[in-house]
C-alpha cells in the first residue's frame, strides 16, 4: 500500500495592510487600523510515494511438549481423608491472618510454619480446629465449604498455607476469583466446586474419597455421593505443582536445570 504524504508549507505567515483586501468587512474598521490578512498556502508534496518496509516472514517454533502422562492428566487422580466443614463467606483474613503474610513460603522452615496457621482465624464458634495445638499439619485433608469461599484480600498465601498444611483439596459451593486463580497459580490445592450444598450434609470428622476423573465426592461415613464440576484445563496445571511448574514440564518455557 502507497501512501502520499504533504507537507503545508507558508510562504510567509500574517501580514498586515490596509491597502489589501480582507476577509473582514472594510466598513467595520476605519482605514488607521491595520487589519491582517492571510497570504496564499503553497501545498509541496514531501515525497511522492511512501513504500512500507517490506513485510518480513515471521516463524514460530514451540518446544515439544513431551511431558509424562502423569504430569497432565488428572483422571486417575483422588484424594481420601478426613473432611473438615466450614460455612460461607470463609475469608482470607481467616484462613490465613494478615500477621503471617511476613513468612515467605520460598523458605521450607516459613513454608511449613505458614502451614501451622492455616484456618487460624476461624470465630471461637468452630470448636475443632483444623490444626491441632501444637501442631505443623492438620489430619483434614479435604476442606468443605459453603459460597464465596476465599473472598477478601488477594493473598496467595491462602491457597498455600492450606497446601502447607496438608490439605489437598477444597470442595464448595463456589469461589471468590482471585482464590481459585492463586489456587491453580501456586498449584497447592485443588479448587472444586460441588453442584450441590454439601456443606450442609457433611461434617467435620467424616470420611470422604473425591475422584476427578468421575467428578465426584462420595461420603463413606453417611454413604451419599455427590456430583463435583469438572476441574477441567485447571486440573494438569495444579498437578504439575502451579503455572510455572507446568509451563516447564511442558516446554512453554525452559527448565530451571537448562
Amino acid at each position: 500500500m502507497a501512501a502520499s504524504l504533504t507537507r503545508i508549507s507558508y510562504s510567509s505567515a500574517f501580514t498586515f495592510s490596509a491597502s489589501k483586501t480582507s476577509v473582514f468587512s472594510p466598513s467595520l474598521f476605519p482605514s488607521s487600523i491595520k487589519v491582517p490578512t492571510f497570504s496564499s498556502l503553497t501545498v509541496k508534496p514531501l515525497c511522492s510515494t511512501f513504500a512500507p518496509h517490506a513485510a518480513h516472514a515471521i516463524s514460530f517454533t514451540t518446544h515439544a511438549t513431551s511431558t509424562p502422562a502423569s504430569v497432565l492428566d488428572t483422571s486417575i487422580k483422588t484424594f481420601h481423608g478426613l473432611c473438615y466443614v466450614v460455612g460461607d463467606n470463609i475469608d482470607t483474613d481467616q484462613i490465613i491472618p494478615a500477621e503471617y503474610l511476613t513468612l515467605v513460603p520460598s523458605n521450607p522452615a516459613e513454608y511449613e510454619k505458614l502451614g501451622s496457621y492455616a484456618l487460624i482465624g476461624l470465630p471461637s464458634s468452630y470448636a475443632t480446629r483444623f490444626i491441632e495445638p501444637n501442631e505443623t499439619k492438620t489430619k483434614y485433608s479435604i476442606v468443605i465449604g459453603g459460597a464465596n469461599f476465599g473472598c477478601g484480600s488477594s493473598r496467595e498465601h491462602a491457597p498455600v498455607a492450606l497446601g502447607a498444611a496438608g490439605a489437598k483439596a477444597v470442595v464448595a459451593e463456589s469461589y471468590a476469583r482471585i482464590f481459585f486463580r492463586n489456587s491453580v497459580a501456586t498449584g497447592e490445592v485443588y479448587p472444586l466446586e460441588s453442584e450441590a450444598r454439601i456443606c450442609e450434609e457433611c461434617k467435620t470428622g467424616d470420611v470422604v474419597t473425591i475422584e476427578l476423573g468421575e467428578s465426584r465426592l462420595i461420603n463413606h461415613s453417611t454413604g451419599k455421593e455427590y456430583k463435583l464440576k469438572s476441574i477441567g484445563d485447571a486440573g494438569p496445571v495444579i498437578e504439575a505443582g502451579g503455572i510455572f511448574a507446568y509451563a516447564r514440564k511442558t516446554g512453554m518455557i525452559p527448565s530451571q536445570s537448562n
